[in-house]
């Protein structure tokens, strides 16, 4: 049973994270380091309770009949094992009886979609419209389950087979994914990174759909490349890799802290053929340099993360500007398009599931660039012997369907000439 500090600690945490501008993950960082004193058994009650609310928040606020903090993680517990006398006995001073005989006679498909589906308006609406109302029911559901861990072998030092082995013996048993080649998959959050298979650097965390959307640049040996957005470098590092260390990597990012952390996983993945560059904008100079003369181009853009909702719950309780964002994306992609030289490659991709991010601004790009044409996806697909069938131009992954983080991804090719 939970210490009555606990309940108040996880609260306190889930209000820092839903007032505050910082991800999930690095507000609980924050937190335990300032309290040092939690044992870990407490932290992994507070962690746990505390993303259980971010996912079923709605729902939970339902159940409490109200929105305070502490009432929502009350009725976690109590959607979770807890029983109203447990609780009570942590020293909770709300109505817990009330609460689960609300949860008991609770009808969940009598409730509006959003509350249901635990999503934000805005987002409920969306995902209705685009998908229909079954749909984007089952979507819903996907997004609000835990994620797997998923790994991708590095090939320069080791056979997925090898380090399948070598992880196993370790302690920690995957099986390879159903799509990338390159894929192996826990259904734990185990800590792998202090295995000496990860400090060999025989494997990164990647989710298989960040795999393959990476795929969809086709790189080549002795090629230049740019990746555009790079940020911690997870493209870059399998962008080096299936360019078998040769030729050059540009990774590009306007913060340099982003690519400060890329560093010591080069160095881990036995990778030198990455340069780091971190820009002020998108025309910065060091850009310029480039126009004209790059074989591939990779946009990974910054987006709403929707599709990252197992991952990263918070993101949805957050205030997004679909039109900045879709703004940004537009200059993004202008401004990465001057690089791909006649007969290249431009592939744009996010992590969102939302059209206004990914289709409109496609269509916008190709109707201002006639001199760019779509490759289809299939056709990537099968030549990289993915055994996954997409049947229009762009690649597009559900956690419902492929059970992946949501990505839209397409490739451009600029015309000869």
């Amino acid at each position: 049973m939970a210490k009555p500090i606990l309940l108040n600690s996880a609260a306190e945490l889930l209000e820092r994270i839903l007032s505050g501008k910082m991800p999930a993950d690095r507000q609980m960082e924050g937190y335990f380091r300032a309290h040092r004193g939690m044992g870990v058994r407490d932290r992994g009650f507070v962690a746990e309770t505390v993303y259980g609310c971010l996912r079923e928040k709605r729902l939970l606020e339902h159940i409490a009949g109200n929105a305070l903090l502490l009432d929502v993680v009350a009725a976690y517990l109590l959607t979770h094992g807890y029983s109203a006398r447990a609780l009570e006995e942590t020293g909770f001073r709300g109505d817990a009886r009330e609460m689960v005989e609300r949860a008991r006679t609770l009808e969940k498909s009598s409730l509006p979609f959003a509350i249901q589906t635990n999503m934000p308006d805005w987002l409920a609406e969306r995902l209705r419209a685009q998908f229909g109302d079954a749909e984007a029911l089952t979507l819903s559901l996907a997004l609000n389950q835990p994620a797997p861990m998923d790994l991708r072998v590095n090939t320069l030092k080791a056979k997925r087979e090898e380090a399948e082995a070598r992880l196993a013996g370790e302690g920690f048993p995957c099986t390879p994914t159903s799509y990338s080649a390159t894929g192996l998959r826990r259904n734990d959050r185990a800590s792998v990174f202090k295995t000496q298979c990860f400090k060999e650097g025989f494997f990164e965390v990647q989710d298989e759909g960040s795999q393959l959307v990476t795929l969809m640049l086709e790189p080549k040996r002795q090629e230049m490349v740019v990746d555009f957005c790079a940020g911690a470098g997870g493209k870059t590092l399998y962008i080096g890799a299936l360019m078998a260390n040769t030729g050059t990597v540009y990774a590009f990012d306007v913060l340099a802290k982003r690519l400060e952390k890329l560093k010591p996983r080069l160095r881990r993945a036995g990778l030198d053929n990455v340069r780091m560059v971190a820009i002020s904008h998108e025309h910065d100079a060091r850009v310029q340099r480039l126009k004209g003369k790059i074989d591939r181009v990779l946009v990974d853009a910054p987006c709403s993360g929707t599709g990252t909702l197992r991952r990263n719950p918070d993101i949805k309780w957050r205030e997004i500007d679909l039109q900045e964002l879709a703004d940004m994306q537009q200059r993004i992609l202008a401004a990465a398009e001057e690089l791909v030289k006649p007969g290249g490659r431009l592939v744009y991709a996010t992590c969102s599931l939302l059209r206004e991010e990914n289709e409109d601004v496609v269509e916008k790009f190709l109707s201002a660039h006639p001199e760019f044409i779509t490759v289809p996806a299939g056709e990537i697909l099968a030549r990289r012997h993915v055994p996954l069938t997409m049947n229009d131009a762009a690649l597009r992954l559900f956690p419902h369907r492929h059970h992946t983080d949501g990505f839209y991804a397409v490739a451009l090719e600029k015309k000869q000439g």
